[in-house]
């Protein structure tokens, strides 16, 4: 790209420099003028130099370092050339986790949001409207950029909200985040949040490049982000041009944090770090609906994609009033746009196999390019619906991307349907094993009868869920893998897993000896697990890693999992009979018992603690409310004691309620409390309770 203007000045051009020999001045100017031209290049999108004359200086710097490596630093302009491939990504631990965002669909959702921030805030009988900061949400990929004494260190991917992967290496090659910070007194440790993106002029060119050179091209701009930034040579990232934009902050150390949301982005611009122009500060939903049709109107014309607009609380003293729920903040919330919709035709209905043996029509479609991709496969979720819908084989149906994720037919259109379309026909067999397929009476879902044992879908869709990230977290094990393994009848069960050797492996299609040794080391990481993903991962129906996770907080130890009757899960919080008889079914199945005890007998295990029925549980049936700023504790280390001593924190005050812990601030809650005569703890009261066996009188 050309500058709009050029003229040389003293400030620009190599004519006026520090002496050749003063060579540490000298590698300091050339850093110096490399970083100011890269922020007006890749973040004011306003080139100060031509491309000749930055590369003359890029290539001085190179070879000056080269020359005198004493020199080298680094936040050096040079360490953004890519480097040799890592091995491997290192596992990076967020010292603040990197939560999501709920989402709304519609005017409606906003500013049911908008009430319950006021709610929150105890504005509900105020007209006073709430100060909102808006920006976009962009399609990339979610990054933690670690700062310490104004240093780039390290930067991690959002992963699974606590633990992300190690890209440091290929986010040095992005030009547009500053290896130094701007300003003479940087923070002891600051973490940037933001996204990596490509521009779609950016995306077009990759694709052309992939082209010529007779490869794959990417489906769309955050997929080709994505594996830019995900390649182990970072000389590959580095000859892809991706930016990035930051939206928020993690751990902060040895700087005052900004009053407010609008501030901090405001600091990071002064910081060097790039900041998107296009955000606001808005009152109340009406606001935030005239942004988010503002924003509508621009989204085709705006240079990289976007898939809605986010709001948060401005002041950051009301976000941490209003805390988190769950994995999303009660802060803030993103507002997707109306998902892409596009026509096309039912070529056929065909059935997938879930893992759970659920039989899922699938509409089999003429190739259309909805929401960014190019769409060959739509759900039909159950049978139910295909009739509800009247979907038809030969249909023209409208296809839509859900959420901008998961095509789904919404419906046919009428006026255009052949004389010869089909209706479709559930089979009464699995299409994979043959075993039949059942309906049950309260229930939407056909599924096959075969199990894991008799039907390789299922085995499949099982093991790539007992593999994935949230479960036993096996590195390298992928949906390509598992298929060869399973169709070549080399692996029944997971318990199979830990018993492949080099020579199995090796033998797959695309494995080579390194490959396969990398997969056999992440099985034996992962058989140091804990009991919550154990039992997520054995993919009981209806547990998820909630679930899970309070199985194990409540039993402690698998054994009293596996005893425990539907009356004793049915005390498990959140737990109710339909989700009880799930676990109680799934743990008295001869084949199930069977699979845990030979994943134990390979190696699987976990710290487990005392037993429920020994363990001191002072709270057990009683509920928390917690409302308010502690003095010590956060809400979430709050809520973790009093759920390790049995209880159950609520999210509203009633006559249920035992305890409502107030800290400073405290809102509504505290009020209904009182007026319902709920006993009310301090931190400190709180702390005696749980530290009590039998709890104290109060």
């Amino acid at each position: 790209m050309q500058p709009d203007s050029f003229s040389p000045s003293s400030k620009n051009s190599t004519n006026s420099v520090p002496d050749n020999t003063d060579w540490p001045t000298r590698a300091a100017w050339l850093r110096s003028e490399l970083d100011r031209h890269n922020y007006a290049y890749y973040v004011r999108d306003n080139p100060s130099i031509p491309d000749a004359e930055y590369d003359k200086l890029f290539s001085e710097l190179q070879a000056l370092e080269a020359a005198h490596p004493e020199l080298l630093t680094a936040d050096s302009p040079t360490h953004r050339v890519g480097a040799r491939p890592s091995p491997q990504f290192a596992q990076v631990t967020h010292s603040v986790p990197m939560l999501s965002l709920n989402n709304g669909f519609s005017d409606g959702d906003i500013i049911a949001f908008d009430q319950r921030v006021k709610q929150g805030l105890r504005l509900e009988n105020h007209a006073a409207e709430v100060e909102y900061a808006a920006e976009l949400k962009f399609d990339g990929l979610a990054i933690n950029l670690r700062y310490e004494n104004g240093i780039f260190v390290q930067a991690a991917t959002r992963g699974d909200g606590a633990t992300g992967e190690d890209v440091t290496v290929n986010i040095r090659t992005i030009k547009s985040i500053p290896l130094r910070l701007h300003g003479n007194k940087p923070p002891a440790v600051l973490d940037v949040r933001g996204e990596v993106l490509m521009f779609k002029s950016d995306f077009a060119r990759l694709n052309a490049r992939q082209r010529d050179a007779g490869q794959k091209e990417f489906a769309n701009p955050r997929n080709a982000a994505a594996g830019s930034l995900r390649q182990l040579d970072s000389r590959i990232t580095a000859n892809r041009k991706l930016r990035f934009f930051s939206y928020g902050i993690g751990a902060l150390e040895g700087a005052d944090m900004p009053a407010s949301h609008a501030a901090l982005l405001d600091w990071y611009a002064e910081l060097g770090v790039p900041v998107c122009q296009e955000r606001a500060v808005l009152a109340g939903a009406t606001g935030l609906l005239d942004y988010f049709r503002q924003i509508g109107e621009q989204r085709e014309q705006l240079p990289y994609d976007i898939d809605g607009v986010v709001y948060k609380v401005n002041r950051l003293d009301q976000q941490r009033h209003l805390g988190f729920v769950s994995r999303a903040p009660r802060f803030a919330i993103a507002h997707k746009f109306p998902a892409q919709e596009a026509l096309t035709t039912v070529q056929d209905i065909e059935v997938q196999v879930g893992r759970t043996g659920a039989i899922t029509p699938v509409a089999r479609l003429a190739p259309v390019f909805v929401g960014g991709v190019t769409v060959t496969n739509a759900t039909l979720h159950n049978e139910d619906e295909v009739r509800r819908k009247d979907i038809r084989i030969g249909d023209t149906v409208i296809v839509r991307r859900a959420g901008d994720v998961i095509p789904e037919v919404v419906a046919h259109v009428l006026e255009q349907r052949p004389a010869d379309a089909r209706e479709f026909v559930m089979p009464v067999s699995c299409p994979i094993c043959g075993s039949a397929i059942v309906k049950l009476e309260d229930e939407a879902v056909a599924r096959c009868s075969g199990g894991w044992i008799k039907c390789p879908a299922q085995r499949k869709g099982g093991l790539q869920h007992f593999a994935s990230r949230r479960a036993m977290d096996i590195e390298g094990l992928g949906d390509q893998l598992i298929d060869q393994l399973v169709d070549k009848q080399v692996i029944t069960t997971a318990a199979d897993l830990y018993k492949l050797g080099l020579g199995s492996l090796t033998a797959l299609n695309r494995m080579a000896a390194k490959s396969a040794q990398n997969v056999i080391d992440a099985l034996e990481k992962s058989k140091s697990t804990t009991l919550a993903r154990f039992i997520y991962a054995l993919g009981i129906r209806h547990v998820g890693e909630s679930t899970a996770k309070a199985l194990a907080q409540h039993f402690c130890k698998l054994d009293a999992v596996l005893d425990a009757s539907e009356t004793e899960l049915l005390e498990v919080p959140d737990i109710g009979p339909v989700v009880a008889r799930s676990i109680k079914a799934f743990l008295t199945d001869p084949l199930n018992i069977e699979l845990i005890e030979q994943l134990r007998a390979a190696g699987v295990h976990w710290n487990e603690s005392e037993r429920a029925e020994t363990a001191p549980k002072p709270m057990l049936g009683q509920t928390f409310v917690l409302t308010g700023t502690l003095p010590t504790l956060t809400r979430e280390e709050a809520s973790a004691q009093i759920e390790a001593a049995g209880g159950k924190v609520a999210g509203s005050v009633s006559k249920k309620t035992s305890y409502v812990v107030a800290g400073e601030d405290a809102g509504s809650k505290l009020a209904k409390a009182q007026e319902l005569g709920v006993t009310v703890l301090d931190e400190q009261q709180l702390l005696d309770l749980l530290n009590s066996r039998n709890g104290v009188e109060l």
